[in-house]
């Protein structure tokens, strides 16, 4: 069973390294790839743990979770402290600012029923 669970185990941890690329790919976000990569390499340090019941075995899968909760900690928190995506413009002629007159703003200064424009 031993043999099996190792070669288990280093067959989920190539296939982490593909998996985690084609995650980088297809999202175009580090983030997510990594967090991908480090879930694959726990199962897989989980299976060599279930393997090799060893203290080295034991100390792989500890320091690979380890490095997962702080990786994920940190990612979390440079997530939390990224400025907001900007707003798309406005397609809303009414949000428009007129270039010739920008202290009159936006709406609200809109010509009246007589047609002159309130200052």
């Amino acid at each position: 069973m031993t043999g099996v669970a190792v070669l288990l185990a280093t067959g989920v941890s190539a296939l982490a390294l593909g998996v985690g690329a084609v995650a980088l790919l297809t999202t175009r976000s580090w983030r997510t790839a990594l967090r991908v990569l480090l879930d694959l390499l726990v199962a897989a340090g989980l299976l060599r743990l279930a393997g090799g019941r060893s203290w080295s075995a034991l100390a792989t899968a500890a320091a690979v979770v380890v490095l997962r909760h702080l990786l994920g900690a940190g990612l979390n928190a440079a997530a939390s402290t990224a400025p907001p995506p900007s707003a798309p413009p406005t397609t809303d002629p009414r949000t428009w600012v007129s270039r010739a007159h920008p202290h009159r703003g936006p709406a609200g200064h809109e010509p009246n029923v007589t047609g002159r424009i309130p200052l």
